[in-house]
């Protein structure tokens, strides 16, 4: 059954922040286990563990998937359109549009992530009409809260959501940005 929100456009390509975010292609399947498959990814996010060249081609089709129906987008973090260095998704949801984010361990401390949310916030704001933007984080999780901090997003007062994930409990706080 197809969504009833407004499709993604078929080919999404943003640019901002000395950044390119840019669609997964079947040339990105190969560099795909280096970016994922790393304790820190397993522990802090949902991506499959191992993460091998066929989880990465499950990844290529889910998130192709995702797109078609209108639920998410997931965009390689690149600096030149070239190597993928990390991910961005933006996922419609019914507690709000979110955003996601998970940066190869080689590329770490260059303040990717924080860019990429940004680009991908100003995406959401100005051509999906978000109200706002969130991002569900764990406290612990201190990567992330510097990330989100970076971004411009601060702490809302919701509850947490808990929950568990590859056999181990969580509870995400939510951090947001309004439009201005």
């Amino acid at each position: 059954m197809r969504s009833t929100t407004s499709s993604f456009p078929e080919r999404i390509e943003l640019s901002g922040e000395g950044l390119v975010l840019r669609d997964w292609a079947e040339a990105d399947l190969t560099a795909m286990p280096e970016l994922f498959d790393h304790p820190d990814i397993a522990y802090w996010t949902p991506i499959v563990s191992p993460f091998d060249e066929a989880a990465a081609l499950a990844r290529l089709d889910r998130s192709r998937q995702l797109r078609w129906e209108g639920t998410a987008i997931l965009l390689a973090i690149t600096v030149d359109n070239g190597a993928p260095l990390g991910e961005v998704m933006l996922r419609r949801a019914p507690e709000g549009t979110e955003i996601g984010y998970a940066v190869g361990p080689a590329h770490r401390g260059q303040g990717l992530a924080a860019r990429a949310v940004r680009v991908m916030t100003a995406y959401a704001f100005e051509q999906l009409g978000a109200e706002q933007v969130i991002l569900e984080l764990e406290a612990e999780n201190a990567a992330s809260v510097a990330v989100a901090t970076k971004a411009g997003f601060g702490l809302l007062d919701v509850p947490l959501i808990t929950g568990e994930e590859k056999g181990r409990p969580f509870a995400l706080q939510t951090w947001g940005l309004s439009r201005v």
